[in-house]
């Protein structure tokens, strides 16, 4: 049984770390994925704070995450960025991967804005395109729900009808049209286990079951800001496609080579989302 009187405490503790060190706390979260940490750089920052410095917090072991929290005003409004993030694939459970946004939805956050890097399976898609998630599938083999529920924090089981705001996701096509992005489209994201990269079998049955892109990061975090009650918005970068029947090597290096060619222009996205957020 998950000693869930244990973890409360470490979430309460960290989020007493963290009101006790901010004037404000944030109103939206921001999570920053593969390739994507430059965001911080347009930020007004009152506070940041490297993850190893929180109490609690999980530790990043991924090159390409900088593995800060950052907290501040971005586009006139107060945001938290994650810098960052952890994964299965690192040793965490789902629970453990999802901390940060728990921590920060009790600190008031009433919107999440989750960014990653993801492999396209759309046939249609393109390399370098900006996908807006419609749904998920979580095949992670975990949930960061499992275990007891604490009532305060959330339903013991939360509806996922419509798992991404509408109304957020339509902004970002509004803005997309406006700023003449013509490379933003919509799809299913399939978030799996990992490390390893998918096999043509795989990537063939990914796309047979309805998923537009794969990762590797995400879905637990989603999980626990719908549980929370907060509005979400997904946006991955597509940085490769590939066809399980011409099936080329997939390089780490490349997905963060294209994840960070694609990054001004996610940058563009959010900071208009931001500016024009509705409480």
């Amino acid at each position: 049984m998950i000693d869930m009187s244990r973890y409360r405490q470490q979430v309460e503790e960290t989020v007493a770390c963290i009101r006790g060190q901010v004037a404000e706390p944030p109103e939206v979260v921001i999570q920053l994925g593969t390739g994507l940490g430059g965001l911080v750089n347009a930020m007004q920052v009152d506070r940041s704070w490297p993850y190893a410095e929180i109490p609690n917090f999980p530790r990043s072991t991924v090159a390409s995450h900088d593995g800060n929290l950052v907290i501040g005003r971005l586009a006139g409004k107060r945001a938290a960025i994650l810098q960052g993030r952890f994964h299965c694939y690192e040793g965490y459970t789902a629970r453990e991967v999802a901390f940060p946004i728990r921590v920060l939805a009790l600190l008031g956050a009433h919107t999440a804005i989750i960014t990653n890097a993801s492999g396209g399976l759309n046939p249609s898609f393109r390399a370098g395109q900006i996908m807006v998630l419609a749904d998920h599938l979580n095949l992670l083999g975990d949930n960061p729900l499992r275990g007891p529920n604490i009532d305060e924090w959330g339903p013991r089981f939360p509806d996922l009808s419509t798992p991404y705001d509408l109304g957020l996701r339509q902004l970002v096509f509004d803005l997309a049209s406006r700023l003449r992005f013509d490379e933003v489209v919509s799809g299913t994201y399939a978030c799996i286990p990992g490390p390893s990269l998918e096999t043509p079998a795989e990537t063939r049955f990914l796309r047979m079951i309805g998923a537009d892109a794969v990762g590797m990061s995400s879905v637990p975090e989603i999980l626990v800001a719908l549980h929370a009650g907060m509005r979400v918005l997904g946006v991955s970068v597509v940085a490769n496609v590939n066809d399980p029947d011409h099936f080329q090597p997939i390089l780490l290096d490349d997905i963060i080579a294209a994840a960070r060619k694609a990054e001004p222009r996610l940058q563009q996205l959010i900071m208009h989302t931001m500016a024009e957020l509705i409480p």
